[in-house]
């Protein structure tokens, strides 16, 4: 019986309509995940006034989704590993866009921030799904291309977010940018239909008719008859432990923690930013139209800024862009809170973004290729998870300043400390070393609690 190494015909497939659309399907649940998050920026002001909250309260409020994301992302990132990524990630979709929606009917602060919290569990749990699903079916020459394009959708969502808030809220009241939550919806019959769980817990699972099916989509050019044996080029080892502990492990502890640091660090300054950049701007004396507009220009720096670092990442390692982007990230974040006419300002949000959200977009790029695979969702979703406290402190600690009516340049000067630091843990992390993996077969009829280590 002839063996095909499953990792093999991943890796040496062609872009084709299975990668597109897969592409466009993550894309679009990345979009409405990140409008979700970030739509709560657009009604701050109108909010305060409405429901007579002080600056902090406000920034709990933001803080509380991001908690449930923190939740939603180790949670749901184990149990992805654990029983499959697919129908994880379909409730992910389903929590985050139902509670967003309910927020539109919150009678009060209360019950707004409980829908804010749920939504956020399901927010949390889509990224490290959605990142493992395309780097476990990406060509290998197109891991940090395809996952990049997926990360640019948050940039995206952040920019509708901008839209819908300019335009709708003059119009229908702030409640009716949460009407826009309910469309994800939409998508979930043709995930149901298109997604599929990653070759190896298809292998391992000894759901062998699928794994057959989606790597005939992948990769149509290598002949896959029923006398075909299929094997993977990684060690697969039974431990009592669960694939939390396996990130520490064969070396990886010191990557792990300093990526955890790093991740805090980032998403601290990004969530806080994100939340209140429209106030500071607007409590600089720029129109509320105006403090939105630097939003939308926030989000477009970010996509800019993934594309092109995600192309020098593959040229000149990940390490060697991070570290100094996350650098000129604090570097600009310090220049916006000095007065400027509008083209500088301007310029200075665009670099903002590329060299925050677009630099940790490629840190996610990073993760899911620095672990194996079947701890991927449980390693991204750690990472992310542990950097939602940060994030979780963002918007808190952005109210608090506002609260303590510091000068715009303290304020921004505040926002661009944790870069330095984030620049720092990551120069802390190792480079993976290139081991050479053996190809070994799996016997699917063993007991199913396994997870891959590195040969």
């Amino acid at each position: 019986m002839s063996k095909i190494n499953i990792t093999d015909v991943v890796n040496e497939g062609k872009f084709n309509r299975f990668h597109l659309g897969l592409l466009i399907c993550c894309c679009l649940i990345i979009v409405f995940d990140m409008f979700d998050l970030v739509i709560y920026s657009s009604i701050v002001p109108i909010i305060m006034e409405e429901w007579s909250i002080s600056p902090v309260e406000a920034g709990a409020i933001g803080s509380y989704g991001i908690f449930g994301m923190m939740l939603g992302a180790i949670f749901f990132g184990i149990l992805a590993d654990k029983f499959g990524r697919k129908n994880i990630l379909i409730l992910c979709v389903i929590l985050f866009s139902i509670f967003t929606f309910l927020c539109a009917f919150a009678p009060g602060p209360l019950t707004f921030s409980t829908f804010r919290f749920i939504a956020g569990v399901g927010i949390g749990g889509v990224l490290p799904n959605v990142i493992a699903i395309m780097t476990d079916y990406a060509p290998k020459h197109l891991h940090n291309t395809m996952v990049s394009i997926v990360m640019c959708a948050f940039s995206v969502g952040g920019i509708l977010a901008g839209f819908v808030g300019i335009y709708f809220i003059p119009l229908l009241g702030w409640k009716s940018v949460y009407w826009v939550a309910a469309i994800p919806l939409l998508i979930i019959p043709f995930m149901i239909k298109y997604f599929h769980d990653s070759p190896a817990i298809l292998l391992v699972k000894g759901r062998i008719d699928e794994l057959r099916y989606v790597l005939s989509k992948v990769n149509d050019k290598v002949s896959l008859t029923p006398e075909i044996e299929f094997v993977t080029s990684t060690e697969i080892e039974k431990d009592p432990s669960s694939p939390v502990i396996a990130l520490f492990k064969n070396n990886r502890a010191l990557g792990t923690v300093m990526i955890w640091i790093a991740f805090f660090m980032c998403l601290l300054m990004i969530n806080g930013i994100s939340i209140w950049l429209p106030n500071l701007m607007f409590s600089a004396g720029y129109a509320l139209s105006s403090s939105l507009s630097f939003m939308i220009v926030l989000n477009i720096g970010a996509i800019i800024g993934t594309l092109i670092l995600g192309g020098l990442a593959d040229k000149f390692g990940v390490k060697k862009v991070l570290v100094p982007m996350f650098i000129m990230a604090a570097v600009s974040l310090t220049l916006l809170g000095f007065k400027n006419n509008m083209i500088v300002l301007y310029l200075l949000v665009l670099i903002t973004g590329a060299c925050t959200m677009g630099a940790q977009n490629i840190s996610y790029a990073f993760v899911s290729q620095y672990y194996p695979s079947l701890m991927r969702s449980t390693a991204i979703g750690f990472a992310s998870g542990i950097g939602r406290i940060g994030g979780i402190i963002g918007p808190t600690f952005g109210g608090i300043l506002v609260s303590l009516n510091l000068s715009t340049q303290m304020n921004f000067l505040s926002f661009a400390i944790p870069g330095i630091l984030a620049a720092i843990a990551f120069s802390f992390v190792p480079v993976k070393r290139t081991h050479h993996k053996k190809t070994i077969e799996i016997n699917i009829t063993e007991e199913e609690n396994v997870y891959e280590i590195e040969s």
